[in-house]
């Protein structure tokens, strides 16, 4: 049995975690300084910059199916990174809304289980129950306590 470190995939995936860790926190402080309509135009640059860096299939090779799921996924992307901004803009404190919006693992979930199929095993579901817990008690709000 492999343990997971010396799957590619994990690398992969720590990786991501690593980056997406930092963005949260460069997300705060650019809607602390700047519009979120703002930050979601920068936040394309950045994707931009990165393009030359990419293994590219000849366009011509993708089915239409194929064009429209990639461009469907970047402006659902692009929506929801907004709506995060605008969250963040509007007060949101980043420890909270960041792993807050996390969650959307999800509905990835619930989609996998009813559109491909997918089935998770127990202590999956186990996993997506205690991400859910968490999501519950990020989301509740405390009120300060007011010094003595």
């Amino acid at each position: 049995m492999k343990t997971l470190g010396t799957n590619t995939w994990f690398w992969y995936a720590l990786i991501t975690v690593a980056s997406w860790g930092a963005v949260g926190l460069l997300q705060k402080l650019g809607t602390n300084r700047i519009s979120s309509r703002s930050v979601l135009v920068w936040l394309f640059v950045g994707f931009l910059v990165l393009v030359p860096f990419l293994p590219f299939s000849q366009l011509s090779e993708l089915s239409h199916g194929l064009l429209f799921i990639g461009i469907l996924s970047g402006f659902l992307n692009g929506l929801g990174s907004w709506f995060l901004f605008l969250s963040l803009e509007s007060g949101a404190k980043a420890s909270v809304a960041i792993p807050l919006t996390g969650l959307f693992p999800l509905i990835t979930v619930v989609l996998g289980v009813s559109i491909l199929r997918e089935r998770p095993s127990f202590l999956e579901w186990v996993g997506v129950a205690c991400a859910l817990l968490g999501g519950i008690l990020l989301s509740r709000e405390t009120e300060p306590v007011a010094a003595s």
